[in-house]
């Protein structure tokens, strides 16, 4: 199980890993760089992130551009897959709902568009390792306890 270093998805990987099932991080699986302008109310991060996704060659108020970002998950999930600790069978990634989106992108061979993010916090979608096709879009965590992969 692989998680990006901040306390949410560090969390949640631990509460998802069994316990004979090691946590490791890497940075560059974090969440999009919004750092230019910290917390902002829900509302206007909720216009952000539209403008975020509807123009992705572009930085929205200083935060990194969808396309940068793009790129930078997706070298850090073929990272984590190419690592020898990643073994050959199923591995976890446990990161942020933006970054999942610009993955799932990627992985449908579409533009980087919000009409795939996830319905609302708490979901996973699942894809086949070695092909990179997508097996499943978002669902919720708690089909995981169901044995939904």
């Amino acid at each position: 199980m692989w998680t990006s270093c901040e306390t949410k998805a560090r969390e949640t990987a631990r509460l998802l890993a069994p316990a004979d099932v090691p946590v490791l991080e890497r940075e560059d699986l974090g969440e999009n760089d919004r750092s230019a302008t910290g917390f902002v109310a829900p509302e206007r991060f909720e216009h952000l992130a539209e403008a975020f996704f509807a123009s992705p060659q572009v930085s929205v108020c200083g935060w990194a551009t969808a396309a940068d970002e793009q790129r930078r998950i997706i070298s850090a999930v073929d990272a984590v897959l190419a690592d020898e600790r990643a073994g050959d069978g199923d591995v976890v990634v446990v990161s942020h709902g933006g970054v999942g989106t610009l993955l799932l992108c990627s992985l449908l061979d579409r533009s980087i568009t919000r009409a795939l993010d996830q319905p609302g916090q708490g979901h996973f979608f699942a894809f086949d390792r070695d092909q990179r096709h997508v097996l499943h879009h978002w669902r919720p965590l708690e089909d995981l306890a169901a044995g939904s992969r």
